[in-house]
């Protein structure tokens, strides 16, 4: 149950948590355009270069779960602003680092401050908007923010670098996070679950060694091959981690996070294609930045206008989303935003060493719509199929895929480049071994190497890198066009046209409807794709019963009751 906020209190909330979430997402993809000049003056390795961008969202990722446990027990406000306090103390850790190691621990940091902001925000989402129709229309608002952070942080970086210094990308989290608190102190309201699940220290192990494993194994597997011993080693204790924590799970009454709810079909496909969305704009985003600085020659500002197109087609296409749902229902929306940005794909795949703006400009448009639309739906599916008490574990669940989705892909797509750069780079006349070593790292440090070198070998230099950058980010461009069309394709089989579910039931897990509940109904035009008895089966084949609902509590606190 909700507390009733004043006349228009639950808008202000939302304000408060977008704000919240903005700063948090936009530091995914602020360090896109500040890459080169902190690699200027860190000289980290490819690798770590990588790890600096990379662990921010993979530390996000398996802490989300044991976060939204937190939230539940603790309360959800209390959880979102101490993260708010981890995140601006660390940001400032970042903005002195001297040492790439020393940039990467404070990432690292920021990562758990943002675990503990993103499951309460939706949370807190979930529990303020009871109306299914304002929920959709502020789940698309919030969603709208999550993908223009992530937009706008190659803005904001650039920016910030070309007028300041890369260490401003930091700086600028502390004022913000200072006025956010005393707003968030006064205005949000006070949630939890009144009987949260027992705490389960080696879940949250679990799942965080599964998870950065994996992360580990692909990165390492894309550049150094997946027969690697070490490689092998690390995906196989990622895997058999996983598998430990998804069995511990189902063993308990009252799991940690309820994995049961993945017997709802529809439930898993909304996961995946957030996952695989994400994974594909954020790796895509990351190699952008780079192509238009070190290839097309731009300063970080215009780099970051030239990624603007996609920004605000994310915007609109999160504050457009609700309507449409409306109009097409679920399964049309999400198949066509996955199959619209799987087309914009291809006319990239003709990008070279010249500057085309509008071949970049224009799919950045469809790309940005249709990713946003089809995560506005997805999410739509994800939290109107669980009753409230479950909406903690939703939050986390779907924000583990929009995390380890982007994460995932700066560490895969990132690596995959690398690779086919480094393979295609050939020696340039001119050039000494250690130069041309040098250079086989990365683009940025074929830049650094060409600046040294006379003018001829120096211009030789830079044409044979930025073409096998591009060679690079076509392969990208192949992978994520194959992944993007698999998504599209698995939710239009799966996600059944079905009738248009009145708002009279809440949706459980498996697919049936909880007679008297009201206000979280399945998202319209969706069916279940298994029966409802399909997280029944799935709970007797693990030997557990379903765990206990739990009844939610909101407390009003300061400005939010009336």
């Amino acid at each position: 149950m909700t507390t009733a906020l004043r006349p228009g209190g639950r808008w202000t909330v939302l304000g408060v948590i977008c704000a919240a979430i903005l700063v948090v997402v936009i530091d995914v993809t602020v360090l896109h355009v500040a890459a080169p000049a902190m690699t200027e003056e860190l000289k980290p390795s490819a690798v770590a270069l990588l790890w600096i961008i990379d662990v921010y969202p993979l530390v996000v990722a398996p802490l989300l779960v044991a976060s939204g446990a937190l939230g539940d027990r603790f309360g959800r406000k209390r959880i979102l602003l101490a993260g708010l306090v981890v995140f601006g103390i660390s940001s400032a850790l970042a903005a002195v680092a001297w040492t790439p190691g020393i940039l990467i621990a404070a990432r690292a940091v920021m990562g758990v401050g943002g675990a503990m902001i993103l499951p309460a925000s939706m949370a807190i989402v979930r529990d303020v908007f009871e109306d299914r129709d304002e929920r959709r229309t502020a789940v698309g608002i919030w969603s709208a923010t999550m993908a223009g952070g992530a937009a706008l942080g190659p803005l904001v970086g650039g920016f910030l670098v070309e007028h300041f210094s890369w260490h401003a990308v930091f700086l600028i989290n502390i004022p913000v996070v200072l006025l956010v608190l005393p707003f968030g102190l006064r205005l949000l309201p006070e949630s939890r679950a009144a009987e949260p699940p027992p705490w389960d220290t080696l879940a949250v192990v679990l799942a965080g060694v599964g998870i950065l494993g994996v992360a580990f194994g692909l990165k390492e597997g894309a550049r150094h091959g997946f027969v690697d011993p070490l490689v092998l080693g690390v995906l196989a204790a990622a895997a058999a981690s996983l598998t430990w924590f998804v069995r511990r799970q189902l063993a308990r009454r009252e799991p940690l996070l309820d994995v049961r709810l993945f017997g709802d079909r529809a439930f898993a496909v909304a996961v995946g294609c957030v996952m695989l969305a994400m994974f594909g704009l954020v790796g895509l985003e990351l190699l952008f930045a780079q192509y238009l600085q070190l290839v097309l020659g731009l300063e970080p500002l215009a780099a970051s206008v030239r990624l603007l197109p996609l920004m605000l087609a994310s915007l609109a296409g999160g504050l457009l989303a609700a309507p449409l749902l409306r109009r097409a229902g679920t399964r049309a929306t999400i198949t066509g935003g996955l199959l619209l940005t799987t087309v914009a794909v291809v006319p990239m795949l003709s990008l070279g060493v010249a500057d085309q703006y509008l071949l970049l400009a224009l799919p950045f448009v469809a790309l940005g719509f249709g990713l946003e639309v089809a995560l506005v739906a997805a999410n739509d599916v994800i939290i109107s199929a669980v009753p409230a008490e479950r909406a903690g574990n939703a939050a986390s669940i779907e924000e583990t895929a929009y995390e380890l989705g982007g994460g995932l892909g700066v560490a895969v797509l990132g690596s995959i480049a690398t690779a086919v750069y480094s393979g295609a780079l050939t020696t340039v006349p001119g050039v000494g071994e250690s130069g041309m070593a040098a250079a086989d790292e990365s683009l940025g440090r074929a830049v650094e190497v060409a600046a040294g070198l006379p003018a001829a070998a120096g211009a030789a230099l830079l044409g044979v890198a930025r073409e096998a950058f591009v060679d690079g980010l076509h392969v990208v461009l192949l992978v994520s066009f194959g992944l993007l069309a698999a998504s599209a394709l698995l939710a239009a089989i799966v996600l059944r046209r079905g009738t248009r579910e009145a708002d009279g039931g809440d949706r459980t897990p498996g697919g049936a409807t909880t007679p008297g509940a009201t206000s979280h109904a399945a998202p319209a035009g969706v069916q279940a794709a298994g029966a409802p008895g399909d997280a029944t089966a799935l709970n007797a084949a693990a030997g557990a019963s379903a765990p206990k609902a739990a009844p939610v509590s909101v407390e009003p606190i300061g400005g939010g009751a009336p």
